[in-house]
């Protein structure tokens, strides 16, 4: 039985639209949702396209959606719904936990991020919370929101440097590659260094993506 109360209004089932590109979990989220009073299961996808185009058809009161899908990626499906459908409700249920992952996500237009471990309780309290037009953080995360604040952020062109950084590139290598010197990539590795609180250039590809800077969907 689950822990949180059903709608108070009974009188229409919410429902919800999953976007998923693993078919096991697509399977297990639409178990879920059949088996619990109150919801119902008005489609699936399996890639960010197909996301967009069974919402603007569908038009679910929910939708939850992975950020790594095929096509584009679950914050490009997300920014279209919302272009879109502004008051669209979607919750975003995904294994990346990074702060600068849950940052996109929101700033995206989410109202809720969830993390695949979270519990079927949490995942049925998110959704009924979301439908209605309430805002939902995984445990955890708006502590690590709160510490990017604090932190000192990367500038457009240091988070390309940390790329080729992550992908093991020297200096001479980037400086080919950006077309600036090899000085001037010194220059930004050491402020990159310095703003994630690292020593050397190995910590920072590991902080990096740890932190769902140099990732994308």
């Amino acid at each position: 039985m689950s822990m949180y109360p059903p709608p108070l209004n009974n009188a229409r089932p919410i429902t919800l639209l999953i976007a998923d590109d693993h078919p096991l979990i697509l399977a297990g989220l639409a178990a879920l949702i059949r088996a619990e009073p109150g919801l119902q299961l008005a489609g699936e996808a399996a890639d960010a396209p197909t996301a967009v185009a069974q919402y603007m058809r569908l038009r679910p009161d929910v939708m939850l959606i992975d950020l790594n899908m095929p096509g584009g990626g679950g914050i490009d499906a997300i920014r279209q719904v919302r272009a879109l459908v502004p008051d669209a409700r979607i919750v975003i249920l995904t294994a990346y936990d990074g702060d600068e992952d849950v940052h996109r996500g929101l700033q995206a237009g989410a109202s809720a991020y969830l993390l695949k471990q979270s519990g079927l309780d949490e995942v049925l309290q998110c959704v009924r919370l979301v439908a209605a037009n309430r805002r939902y953080l995984a445990p955890g995360l708006a502590d690590k929101l709160a510490l990017r604040v604090e932190a000192n952020r990367l500038s457009p062109r240091e988070l390309e440097i940390l790329a080729h950084l992550a992908a093991g590139m020297s200096n001479k290598v980037i400086a080919r590659t950006e077309n600036i010197g090899v000085g001037t990539v010194k220059y930004h590795v050491n402020n990159i260094l310095s703003k994630l609180n690292v020593s050397c250039r190995t910590e920072a590809a590991c902080v990096a993506a740890r932190r769902g800077l140099i990732h994308t969907y």
